[in-house]
């Protein structure tokens, strides 16, 4: 099956490590496994049980039990790099496309994969200091040449105005890829408009915090309260409402 897939493996990625390629690979295999359950050869047996079993799949996967040798790819990335389970969680979610939308499955499967994305960039930024006290830089190092950086400047963990710079454009890159998504979250079944938005909401809201730090992310963490996370509920649900009336027109 996974024979006839084109090689995730870019001229970009080329430039990475050898064990960043495979982290590349591991997650580009399990987005298209994901994909064929309402694309591939056996979409006719797809149903919501099958989307939550392969949700509980997902677990195991975080949870080191992997159920075969894909599957352990993934959870080897997963020891390997700060990877979150929700926006692989996200994309299982975004599969539910609502029977009423024309939307086709390569559009939704496309904003699944830029909501991934946004949330993975998201998670980065929000997690620099962190990571750094750990000895770890996982931002990209041409990108971070162009504002004189490198990662001993992470390692100092001191804003100035070159990380500023640098930062602002690292939001940019995030937020596009949230608007991209935002187009296949009024696409979705219903009852999954409701979650995506609030996915989308709130990991927009920490993108928010970063700024309001002054791009400190060294020092400061990117934090959205309890109370904050619940004011976004009626927005998310409001825009959830006004999508399926759109599409009902």
């Amino acid at each position: 099956m996974l024979d006839s897939l084109p090689d995730p493996i870019s001229t970009g990625t080329r430039l990475m490590t050898e064990e960043r390629q495979k982290a590349t690979w591991a997650i580009y295999v399990w987005c298209r496994r994901t994909d064929e359950l309402v694309d591939g050869p056996n979409a006719v047996l797809m149903s919501t049980a099958v989307l939550d079993r392969w949700e509980e799949r997902l677990q195991d996967i975080f949870d080191g039990r992997p159920y075969d040798m894909l599957d352990a790819a993934l959870t080897d990335t997963i020891s390997k790099f700060p990877l979150d389970i929700k926006p692989f969680r996200d994309m299982i979610e975004v599969m539910g496309i609502a029977a009423e939308s024309e939307a086709s499955a390569q559009s939704i499967y496309n904003a699944a994969l830029y909501l991934g994305i946004g949330n993975q960039l998201t998670n980065i930024l929000r997690d620099v200091g962190e990571d750094a006290l750990r000895g770890r830089v996982y931002l990209p190092q041409d990108e971070l040449a162009q504002f004189g950086l490198c990662d001993q400047d992470v390692f100092a963990r001191k804003v100035t105005d070159g990380w500023r710079e640098f930062m602002k454009e690292q939001i940019i890159r995030a937020r596009f890829y949230f608007n991209l998504a935002e187009e296949g979250a009024s696409k979705l079944e219903k009852a999954s408009r409701w979650p995506v938005w609030s996915s989308l909401l709130v990991y927009q809201k920490i993108l928010d915090a970063i700024e309001d730090n002054d791009y400190d992310n060294f020092t400061k963490r990117a934090y959205v309260g309890r109370t904050k996370k619940l004011l976004t509920l009626p927005l998310a649900y409001t825009k959830a409402q006004s999508m399926s009336r759109l599409i009902l027109q």
